[in-house]
């Protein structure tokens, strides 16, 4: 890390996210943004200025839809490039962006398309799409479907139903470079529907200030570089992952890999290496179950070791933030790290500088053992409603 270096860029220069996007672009065209695994040739690459072209073209289609500034657009996409092109277009054309979830009832996404009267949705294939058109039925949002994956089912869709396209047809070749324009920083940028305990869906309505000044603010609490590898599994519908896994990376100039599932989530860790990674109690807790599992037929030395080091580590955690004096014992923990803490880590990826866990409360005795194990762990904590500043 002796060479890694800063490339942040301030809000009051950004102003606005599609702003972030193009000061981006300008700062670092040729550092990797994206990595993504296609089938077929593995995991691909897309620089910043790759993406640039990219987002111009989503730009240019959706300057070509009846759409004014403010009009409401939506994506129900997996965390890929094309939900961040998407996003970024809308930006550039003074839209607002309403992502829904993927694995959500299609009957909450209906409802959601209507409450926002959303007129473009992006949605990921056509076997989603058809499970939510049964619901939409003659309501009158979206009026344009765009398929992203194509396919036989998506090309039929496209030909018997005059809302929908396949977005390889819908896209132009080619689209004007982007611009940065002067829209306002406190405009709405987003509609984020949150899954009450009560009643319907609620959108919570968040501005381009509201969300640069939040991944600004993380900024200020933990270091993050410009040679940072982000890796992104949870749903860019969350503020947590969008804020932290997407527009921070973004002011920072960092590359983020999009994995490729849940169940994969530990063959991408192995693969991609990250240093950065956002998740939620539910991935520590697991890993954390097959630790203790396979510590049970260890023998008692191995036990006992294990034990060892987490507790000095923990000891070392506590002295570096000032909340514990030196021990004896700490003359050990170099080793036990080595020994025992690395092995363990290097199931993550074994660069890990950073780990926020967010979404829920980590169990406290998790967290102790990751820490004592050396895992820079961060429990994250915040609401989508509270994401205004």
């Amino acid at each position: 890390m002796s060479q890694w270096s800063e490339d942040l860029i301030a809000v009051d220069r950004a102003k606005t996210l599609d702003g972030l996007f193009v000061q981006r672009i300008s700062r670092s065209p040729d550092r990797v943004a994206y990595q993504h695994f296609q089938k077929g040739t593995g995991w691909q690459q897309l620089t910043w200025r790759e993406m640039g072209h990219w987002v111009a073209r989503w730009r240019e289609a959706l300057a070509r839809e009846p759409l004014d500034a403010g009009d409401r657009v939506a994506m129900l996409l997996r965390n890929c490039p094309e939900w961040v092109m998407f996003d970024q277009a809308a930006y550039a054309l003074g839209l607002i962006t309403v992502p829904l979830y993927t694995d959500d009832r299609a009957e909450n996404a209906a409802y959601i398309l209507q409450d926002a009267a959303v007129k473009v949705l992006l949605v990921q294939d056509a076997g989603r799409w058809r499970r939510l058109a049964e619901v939409v039925g003659d309501a009158p949002w979206p009026l344009r479907v765009v398929i992203l994956e194509t396919s036989p089912a998506a090309q039929a869709m496209a030909a018997s139903d005059p809302r929908v396209v396949v977005a390889q047809d819908w896209l132009p070749d080619s689209a004007p470079p982007l611009t940065q324009h002067g829209y306002e920083p406190q405009a709405l940028a987003t509609i984020v529907y949150t899954s009450g305990t009560t009643g319907r869906p609620k959108g919570v309505m968040l501005s381009h200030h509201n969300i640069l000044t939040n991944a600004h603010a993380v900024l200020t609490l933990i270091n993050v570089y410009g040679e940072d590898l982000f890796l992104s599994f949870l749903p860019l519908s969350h503020m947590l992952e969008r804020t932290g896994g997407y527009y921070l990376p973004l002011m920072s100039g960092s590359t983020v890999a999009f994995a490729r599932s849940i169940g994969q989530l530990a063959e991408d860790m192995q693969s991609i290496r990250p240093s950065v990674m956002i998740a939620v109690p539910r991935v520590f807790e697991r890993l954390y179950q097959k630790v203790a599992d396979q510590l049970e037929t260890r023998p008692a030395p191995v036990r006992w070791l294990f034990r060892l080091a987490v507790a000095v580590g923990w000891r070392a955690f506590l002295r570096a933030q000032g909340r514990g004096g030196w021990h004896p014992l700490l003359i050990l923990w170099p080793a036990l790290k080595r020994k025992v803490g690395t092995p363990i880590l290097e199931k993550l990826g074994g660069r890990l500088r950073a780990a926020v866990s967010g979404g829920a409360a980590l169990p406290s005795g998790v967290a102790h053992t990751f820490i004592g194990l050396g895992l820079p762990l961060i429990q994250g904590y915040g609401l989508t409603e509270k994401a205004r500043s």
